[in-house]
């Protein structure tokens, strides 16, 4: 069940805490695209690390690399982005405002207090897309009396496509002459990992099955972009091709599905917040697809993508660019006793969004706690993050501001800071504080009192718990990196 007020207080609690803010917002900000402050660049570099070792280090057949943004114009036209990279749109006559219509649609479908009703409705929009059925998409949205948000009529246009890739000059020269100077901002990052399919094969020695891995920005015209960081005009991917046999792919396809579950249930994660599914309309070059859906605060939306590619895009970029993109497999084939020889490898894709990854997080991290007792009220705000993903991992507060005790803070953290990300900090009572570190996600806080000039030891307070107990101050780095290294 969906629940913006959820999401509306995360929103809040991100400009509020240094994790997202809006872009350019003293100049009323631009639609649909985010700044990362200082602890949500934190958070976001640990997923992007945390998913980067996961694929390249921890598999002995999968490398990395980190292609540019800019790519010669006939890569889109090979992949199919030109022609087919496109979603149905209708405009109000009235407003004039337009809307993506499987968004109005599901909008509209979310008001409905009858659950059958409403199913009924979207498995009628899934067959629809799925035979690019325009007409009637529209005789749906009109059936229902589905209406604008500002306008509140149903005077619509009819259905048409709209392409989404961002167009821009390349080079010195523009104005008349400039069409073969057009380039256009990536829409996905895949596309550079197969046009250097055989760059990364052949330098590389990679044998079949061998995986590709990249992050990088993308970029998408996206005409209804909503839902905080969940959809934006530019945002991060983090994408893997996988390059296999041909025949091989159900298998392969299976392993991925499987393999990429696990690695969002590392995260801590209930499996009952995640789902597959099925595509009914298959992209152009896939032969199946899944996504890996979260329950958001906004309802189950998609956080990764799954598919099985086909050879598609190499044998495109084969055919546009002259140049062979095959691989020599030298494995005997028992039927004729040789080398099995050329071929194409088809591919299974895994695709997952950096942004809606740290959406996913926050969703998950995000808690208010009453504390209220008979005596008092009380509560607080925490971020209940994995702790090997937590923007800052140790909180080090001296009690005051004199008679040593900062100068025993700072030791400690020149001794942890080359270590992991630490956070010093003098001002308010220790109780504000530790709220603080609680809003920012921290798990560990660690206060230097009178006492541990007398014992060396100090209090560390456990952020989920709020237990605090005394440890050795030498055992305070041990505890946090233990801590860390133990997902």
């Amino acid at each position: 069940m969906a629940n913006e007020n959820t999401l509306q207080n995360i929103i809040s609690h991100c400009k509020e805490y240094g994790f997202i803010f809006q872009s350019s917002e003293i100049y009323d900000g631009l639609s649909a695209v985010y700044d990362y402050g200082q602890y949500g660049a934190e958070l976001k570099k640990n997923i992007r690390e945390y998913w980067w070792k996961s694929m390249t280090q921890m598999h002995e057949n999968i490398v990395g690399i980190d292609a540019a943004i800019f790519m010669h114009p006939t890569v889109w036209k090979a992949s199919g982005h030109v022609d087919n990279f496109s979603d149905p749109m209708i405009d109000n006559k009235d407003s004039k405002k337009r809307y993506r219509v499987d968004h109005l649609i599901e909008g509209f479908a979310e008001t409905l207090t009858d659950a059958e009703k409403a199913k009924g409705i979207l498995d009628q929009m899934d067959a629809l897309l799925a035979a690019d059925n325009f007409a009637g998409l529209k005789s749906l949205i009109e059936s229902n009396n589905i209406k604008c948000s500002i306008s509140q009529t149903c005077s619509w246009t009819d259905v048409r496509q709209f392409n989404l890739m961002f167009k821009t000059e390349f080079g010195a020269v523009s104005g008349e002459d400039s069409e073969d100077n057009i380039v256009y901002l990536r829409p996905e990052t895949a596309q550079g990992i197969f046009v250097n399919f055989l760059n990364v094969q052949k330098t590389g020695r990679m044998k079949i099955p061998f995986g590709i891995a990249q992050v990088g920005k993308a970029f998408r015209n996206e005409i209804v972009a909503r839902q905080f960081i969940f959809r934006m005009r530019e945002f991060e991917q983090m994408e893997m091709q996988f390059f296999i046999k041909p025949g091989t792919q159900k298998e392969w396809y299976e392993y991925w599905k499987e393999t990429r579950m696990k690695w969002h249930l590392s995260l801590g994660i209930s499996p009952d917040k995640y789902r597959f599914h099925d595509h009914i309309k298959l992209a152009h070059y896939a032969d199946a697809a899944c996504d890996i859906e979260f329950d958001f605060p906004i309802g189950f939306k998609e956080v990764e993508g799954i598919h099985s590619r086909t050879d598609f895009d190499l044998k495109n970029h084969q055919q546009f660019s002259g140049k062979k993109l095959q691989y020599f497999d030298n494995d005997i084939d028992p039927t004729t006793n040789k080398p099995i020889g050329n071929y194409i490898p088809y591919v299974i894709e895994t695709s997952i969004g950096l942004d809606r990854t740290v959406m996913m997080i926050l969703s998950q991290a995000y808690q208010e706690e009453d504390l209220s007792t008979e005596e008092k009220k009380d509560s607080r705000v925490v971020l209940k993050f994995p702790t090997f993903l937590a923007p800052i991992k140790l909180a080090i507060l001296p009690l005051l501001k004199k008679d040593g005790l900062p100068e025993i803070a700072r030791d400690l953290m020149n001794d942890c800071k080359l270590h992991f990300k630490c956070f010093y900090e003098e001002k308010d009572t220790i109780g504000k504080r530790y709220r603080r570190m609680d809003a920012l996600g921290t798990p560990f806080c660690v206060t230097i009192d009178h006492q541990t000039k007398e014992d060396q030891t100090v209090t560390i307070r456990y952020r989920d718990t709020m237990v605090q107990e005394r440890i050795l101050l030498s055992e305070v780095k041990s505890r946090v990196l233990q801590a860390i290294q133990g997902f």
